[in-house]
């Protein structure tokens, strides 16, 4: 198997079967076939993601999540759970750099698919633990595994939440996370403002 391989990529960070890495393994199924799901929408609009493409980036989108605190979902690092994109983006540069590898597009999957995307603005007026940069999706690729996460939790009964749920989730952070995920769902084919 290369060294690029999503499988190979999680098995050099998640090299034991732990309930972690079978909690990663399983949410990152869930977003890749919902990525793939959204792919075969009949109202897609815009530039089509490269499948491929997607599929990996959505395996290992969370790939950062094991060295954030967050208990109730078995990390049991030390970083805030917010950070885990950008730490994952961190994670796949110095991978590929070590493996003579160009993982720059999954690394930016991994920065941008939390919440809607986040603005420099929004990180600096929440005082988030960020970088105070824009991480918003920008590619096709990008956009669409942002979209498939919203979808599931890692939490819970981790089944499939409805557009109507992730929109109510999505209006406590605000008008233009939310907008900017109407606009996701739009791309996407998905009508925001119907009712499940």
């Amino acid at each position: 198997m290369a060294k690029s391989d999503p499988s190979v990529i999680i098995t050099y960070f998640y090299p034991e079967d732990t309930p972690l890495r079978r909690l990663l393994l399983r949410h990152s199924l869930q977003v890749r076939d919902k990525a793939l799901d959204l792919l075969r929408h009949p109202g897609r609009i815009g530039p089509a993601p490269d499948a491929a493409l997607a599929a990996a980036g959505a395996m290992l989108h969370d790939i950062g999540i094991g060295a954030c605190h967050a208990p109730g979902i078995l990390c049991m690092g030390d970083q805030p759970y917010l950070a885990h994109g950008i730490i994952g983006a961190r994670m796949l540069r110095e991978y590929g750099k070590n493996h003579g590898l160009d993982l720059e597009p999954f690394a930016r999957i991994c920065e941008r698919h939390t919440g809607s995307g986040l603005t420099a603005a929004e990180i600096r007026a929440g005082a988030l633990p960020l970088p105070e940069r824009d991480f918003l999706p920008e590619t096709p690729e990008e956009q669409l595994i942002c979209l498939a996460d919203k979808f599931f939790s890692k939490s819970g009964d981790m089944r499939e939440k409805s557009l109507s749920h992730i929109r109510r989730s999505m209006q406590k952070f605000g008008p233009a996370p939310l907008a900017r995920f109407d606009a996701l769902c739009r791309a996407f084919g998905l009508r925001p403002d119907e009712n499940d």
